[in-house]
């Protein structure tokens, strides 16, 4: 004897039903996760230029007669133009050969990534990239 299952519209239509509550419940989870990622890799990818400005100015300013204005000049340069924005340069250049001389550069989150996650409360407003570096004056 063979047993034949067969399946109703209702039980067809309630079953699409299910599938698309289980889209609609994920699809939003998926979403944050991805924008979580987007901004994650953007703000990692930027604090590696922001390391690299300060190593440029620190260059520069431990070399003989090095200003911290000749350092800043050394550090736009170095940006790029969306992170020129908002940066603020803060550093000691010393006076004599053997000083330890240090740079600091700190870049707004704002212009270094898009603000994706503010909606769910994690928001960049008020946070900066730093990065110093110190170096032994020529």
């Amino acid at each position: 004897m063979k047993l034949v299952q067969t399946h109703s519209a209702s039980q067809t239509a309630r079953r699409r039903g299910v599938l698309s509550m289980e889209l609609v419940l994920t699809l939003p989870i998926l979403g944050v996760v991805l924008f979580g990622l987007f901004e994650f890799t953007w703000l990692f990818y930027s604090r590696s230029l922001v390391v690299e400005a300060s190593r440029v100015g620190a260059r520069k300013a431990s070399l003989p007669g090095a200003t911290l204005a000749d350092v800043e000049r050394d550090v736009r340069r170095t940006l790029p133009q969306g992170l020129q924005r908002e940066f603020r340069v803060v550093g000691d250049v010393g006076q004599y050969s053997g000083d330890i001389v240090w740079v600091g550069v700190e870049v707004s989150m704002r212009s270094a990534a898009p603000d994706l996650l503010w909606p769910i409360g994690v928001g960049l407003n008020g946070r900066n990239l730093y990065s110093e570096t110190r170096m032994v004056r020529e």
